[in-house]
């Protein structure tokens, strides 16, 4: 039986989050947009760099996120 991995996707700046663009149980591939952030007044897509379904969404619009900070969590199986 195959274990499901799971792939953090984390914020690489402090920023503020904008919008979030997925939903948990929604499937995403690679290159998705998860979610878009604010930095110094430039908007920064945050994608997804593999396949998988939404488990976990950790932000919403109007957070402030920390370098590292866990954004959203995917299950591949």
């Amino acid at each position: 039986m195959a274990r499901e991995q799971v792939t953090e996707i984390l914020a690489e700046m402090v920023a503020n989050v904008l919008t979030i663009a997925v939903a948990p149980g929604e499937r995403v591939e690679t290159g998705d947009t998860v979610v878009l952030l604010e930095s110094m007044k430039m908007e920064i897509p945050v994608i997804a760099e593999a396949p998988g379904v939404v488990t976990e969404v950790r932000v919403s619009p109007g957070d402030v996120v920390q370098e590292g900070d866990l954004l959203v969590a995917l299950t591949r199986a």
